[in-house]
């Protein structure tokens, strides 16, 4: 029973879901934007924001665990030679969801995730 489990499944079991979140967390960081559902980006989110975060420390433990969860080894140097170093004097709110119009076959909620300026 998932009595007060507050985890979003996503319609999927945990192994896909993960592996998902883990392609989504990859192409966010190499690309700096997604589309996306709305309910997907909601989830990615604070995955993205603790990926970015881990990428403003620059140690070798920070970078085991971001090479842990993410796909690409250019995906982990971009996080911590790129994208680290331009959030060092931000403390957390790196990434916004825009909203966009519902998608025509099936009419879902639709998002993009992008960083910050």
């Amino acid at each position: 029973m998932r009595h007060q489990n507050t985890t979003k499944t996503l319609g999927r079991k945990k192994e896909p879901r993960e592996a998902m979140l883990r392609s989504l967390t990859t192409s966010f960081i190499v690309y700096e934007k997604i589309k996306t559902t709305e309910a997907k980006a909601r989830v990615l989110r604070p995955i993205v924001e603790k990926m970015i975060t881990l990428g403003k420390k620059d140690t070798l433990h920070a970078r085991r665990q971001a090479i842990k969860d993410l796909y690409l080894e250019g995906a982990v140097k971009k996080l911590f030679e790129v994208v680290g170093p331009r959030f060092k004097e931000r403390n957390g709110g790196y990434t916004r969801i825009v909203k966009l119009p519902r998608r025509l076959n099936d009419a879902a909620k639709m998002a993009i995730l992008e960083m910050v300026e």
